[in-house]
């Protein structure tokens, strides 16, 4: 009999086992581990299979990677039974069962105990856990319900290389680093290990990504917007690239730098446009593969591309996970990408290291904006002029991650509604008790106050989160100033700052609210002492900065006027009349309600 050498683990595949197994014995919280693409998680899912000492399911959605992840296993020299309708296997027996999550849960009643006298699973893996729905009746949680009706105690890890789904953000709660990511209701709870795609390409694990500014007319997607579920609709890509002129020099350029490569593949926004592509490419070098390939013809056509007998592999959206072809040495986008996460599935496509192949050649021709290596910052991207920002909490220091704006080197702008980190608990007298998982910081950037209790509460939440008292309603605000008399309401279309004088020749800062029609209010501010400065910082400030949670404390009208790019108009002002003269009573920021906001005028 053969024996069989174990595979060698790296230092970061090793350490992300180890860290698995740490949190494990310490609770049954759902974990996730970031890989990149290209960095070898088959090998990480093997070691751990091997190490459990119940019984383990290895879930994937497509049938290549329920292949891959089991030949790791194998590589072991034990022996794991397969479960995968693509593969005409259906083997539930073993200790280690690799299964297609789209078989298994057709067979639920197969996974409940073993002919060999094997007890409910107690180990569950789901490679590409960002496909992992958070919907009751999707097939990954029908699964889950299952093997947690047999073992409430299931262990439930997640693998992949972009932690969030679009529409929703993170997958997980909280992050190794000291962070929080998603919401409190991300069935994944913990991140217990990322590997940076940037140290990868540094240390040689990977090949690096060479991005080529392309010298010939591109795709203008930039009029697009995702649909619903933040994704693009077909129908609008199609009006762009059908029959674009740019389409025939495109290609010429792909062949044309492509001439000293060894494979080559394209991304094309639709069917219809990659069916264009596949003309303009050398007779008998090419093939095109779709959602509609039939699954047999698809197999043919990427064999024969990764035997290198196809220079050029086009395809819409199929070959972006559970696809592995190291040679790929080419990457050409021809398509906008929703996230950054998909970006990086994309060109992950051709990181693989292989024999003779130094870098990735990545050519994109629809404009993408995303940085290879930025991480994502977890929420949908509000305009296309932003970018990820560092903002420091005022309260626990923590390095928050959001998107906003930059005047240099300035953050003049973000749209935080919270601090991401992490804090200890205390208990009465300060002292932290080191026992226990740490809470979220309790900092809000943007928020709506209680008027019962005065807590501050999410812009988007509808009871307090102090007493519990439902919270008021700015369209019920607005609705109450409107029907009194000696109330002025404007739909704010422009801010004025003045540096001025009051009656008695002191300087003050005159702020002027105007909207559509001319009509006015004004409020005007002291900045002469600390305590004045601390009451502006307390009723303006706090609600006007576009980057709130800056440390920015002006010390006169002037310095106010000056750096007005940092500040806000609101959307609404309520003012009461008072004797002759008109006071501003409330400022409406972030409206969401049923009124017209002056901006959208038109």
């Amino acid at each position: 009999m053969t024996e069989t050498t174990a595979p060698t683990l790296r230092p970061y595949q090793r350490q992300a086992v180890t860290r698995v197994v740490e949190h494990f014995r310490a609770t049954d919280d759902p974990a996730v581990v970031v890989l990149p693409t290209g960095s070898g998680k088959s090998l990480v899912i093997a070691e751990l299979a091997r190490l459990a000492r119940g019984r383990v399911l290895v879930l994937a959605h497509v049938r290549e990677l329920v292949e891959q992840n089991h030949a790791k296993y194998l590589a072991y020299g034990l022996e794991a039974d397969i479960f995968s309708a693509g593969l005409g296997r259906k083997e539930a027996g073993r200790q280690v069962v690799f299964g297609s999550v789209q078989s298994v849960v057709r067979n639920l009643e197969r996974f409940d105990a073993s002919p060999e006298g094997h007890r409910g699973f107690t180990l569950l893996v789901i490679d590409e856990c960002h496909r992992v729905s958070q919907e009751e009746d999707s097939s990954y949680q029908r699964v889950i319900a299952h093997l947690r009706a047999h073992n409430p105690r299931l262990k439930i890890l997640g693998l992949t290389a972009t932690p969030y789904r679009l529409g929703q953000g993170f997958l997980y709660h909280r992050h190794y680093h000291g962070m929080v990511r998603g919401g409190e209701d991300c069935f994944f709870r913990d991140c217990v290990f990322e590997q940076p795609l940037r140290l990868m390409v540094k240390q040689g694990y990977l090949a690096e990504p060479r991005h080529v500014d392309a010298a010939v007319e591109r795709y203008d997607f930039s009029g697009l917007a995702p649909g619903s579920g933040g994704l693009f609709q077909e129908a609008a890509l199609n009006r762009v690239v059908a029959g674009h002129r740019a389409t025939p020099s495109i290609i010429e350029e792909v062949v044309a730098r492509g001439a000293e490569r060894a494979g080559v593949m394209l991304f094309a926004a639709s069917v219809a446009h990659a069916e264009e592509i596949l003309g303009y490419l050398p007779d008998g070098e090419a093939a095109l593969i779709t959602g509609a390939t039939p699954s047999a013809e698809r197999q043919a056509l990427i064999e024969a591309f990764k035997a290198r007998e196809l220079k050029y592999l086009v395809n819409v959206a199929v070959l972006t996970t559970g696809f592995d072809a190291p040679h790929v040495d080419l990457i050409a986008i021809l398509r906008p990408t929703e996230s950054v996460g998909l970006y990086q599935q994309i060109v992950g496509r051709g990181l693989r290291l292989a024999p003779g192949k130094t870098d990735c050649l990545v050519l994109d021709y629809a404009g993408n904006p995303w940085d290879l290596y930025a991480p994502e910052v977890g929420s949908p991207r509000p305009a296309a002029d932003t970018e990820p920002v560092q903002v420091a909490c005022p309260q626990c220091g923590h390095a928050n991650l959001f998107w906003g704006r930059r005047d240099g080197d300035l953050v003049i702008e973000h749209f935080g509604r919270r601090c991401q980190g992490l804090v200890e608990e205390v208990d009465g007298r300060g002292a932290a008790p080191g026992a226990g998982k740490p809470r979220q910081c309790d900092f809000r950037y943007r928020f709506k106050v209680c008027e019962a209790c005065g807590a501050e509460n999410d812009t988007a939440a509808r009871r307090c989160n102090g007493c519990e008292a439902l919270l008021v309603d700015a369209d019920d605000k607005l609705r109450e100033a409107l029907r009194l008399r000696d109330a002025r309401v404007l739909r704010v279309s422009g801010m004025a700052l003045e540096a001025t004088v009051n009656g008695r020749g002191l300087p003050r800062l005159r702020v002027v609210y105007h909207d559509e029609d001319g009509a006015t209010l004004s409020e005007w501010f002291a900045l002469e002492t600390p305590a004045q400065r601390g009451a502006f910082a307390a009723v303006f400030l706090r609600d006007h900065l576009r980057a709130p949670g800056d440390r920015w404390s002006p010390a006169s009208p002037e310095e106010v006027v000056r750096e007005e790019r940092r500040l806000r108009a609101p959307d609404f002002v309520i003012g009461r009349k008072v004797g002759r003269h008109w006071q501003v009573r409330r400022k409406l920021f972030d409206y969401t309600g049923r009124h017209r906001l002056a901006a959208d005028a038109g």
